[in-house]
């Protein structure tokens, strides 16, 4: 199944965790090998749209804040490509599906 087009992908998702360098689960090291840095996060953004646009999306569980999905593939960066594992969640209480993190493919 595909994610809608009209998910949420919050601004501070992207500009204060994963584009922003942390001492513990740095994802900021990770996206800056293709390009991906903190003063561009619409090109992140447009990435993700683009790699659940193409990719299917497969429900991963459910709990009492939703249904969490995952959507794999690869992430086009400026300079590169990267292959990840995303995760989405439907929320109960607002039927709303918002992003939720990205790792590497394992």
């Amino acid at each position: 199944m595909k994610l809608p087009v009209e998910v949420v992908i919050p601004r501070e998702k992207l500009t204060h965790y994963l584009l922003a360098p942390r001492t513990k689960n740095d994802k900021s090291r990770y996206l800056a090998q293709i390009g991906f840095v903190r003063s561009t996060p619409d090109l992140l953004e447009t990435a993700l749209r683009e790699l659940i646009r193409v990719n299917d999306a497969v429900m991963d569980r459910e709990d009492v804040y939703g249904v969490y999905y995952r959507v794999e593939g690869d992430l086009r960066g400026p300079g590169g490509i990267l292959r990840i594992t995303t995760v989405w969640i439907r929320r109960h209480i607002d039927h709303t599906v918002r992003f939720v993190t990205l790792k590497p493919l394992r």
